[in-house]
């Protein structure tokens, strides 16, 4: 596994963010949406993943009440595979637990098989579709975990 660093995100970290997030997705988040999350939103928690001096991959979750709701996670291209996102799946579980997070939620693409497996094997299910929901039209699949804090260190990490 590649040895990297998990660290809250700052401003100074958003154009390597964007470059991930552009390389990631076909609707991108734009720099003044990471901008608010990481400078006015207070419900909000994003970290990096920096392996040497690059941003490698980045997440980021909302606390509202009792749930984590997942808003990005995503690796560069050339370092999937290699356990990032799974590393930082996991960084962002704990810190929504203890945040006071007992459940968590997210949506995903309906047709990122990947992405749907990948979060299953973190005790996420799938609960409903949302049609529609991205700008390209394509429907959502609603992920739930209902028992953060009952989790063990297995549930957390994927096995």
């Amino acid at each position: 596994m590649l040895p990297i660093t998990i660290r809250p995100m700052s401003r100074k970290d958003i154009p390597e963010v964007l470059n991930i997030e552009q390389a990631s997705f076909p609707s991108p988040w734009t720099e003044g949406m990471f901008l608010q999350e990481v400078r006015d939103n207070r419900l909000s928690h994003f970290v990096v993943a920096q392996y040497e001096e690059e941003i490698v991959g980045y997440a980021g979750f909302w606390i509202v009440l009792d749930e984590a709701h997942l808003v990005n996670l995503a690796v560069a291209p050339a370092y999937r595979n290699q356990g990032i996102g799974r590393q930082l799946l996991m960084v962002i579980l704990k810190i929504a637990i203890n945040k006071g997070a007992q459940k968590a939620t997210l949506e995903v693409r309906a047709s990122n098989l990947n992405a749907r497996e990948f979060y299953q094997r973190f005790s996420f299910k799938p609960v409903a579709v949302r049609k529609g929901y991205y700008h390209s039209r394509e429907d959502a699949v609603i992920m739930w975990r209902e028992d953060l804090k009952e989790g063990n260190e297995d549930s957390i990490s994927g096995h």
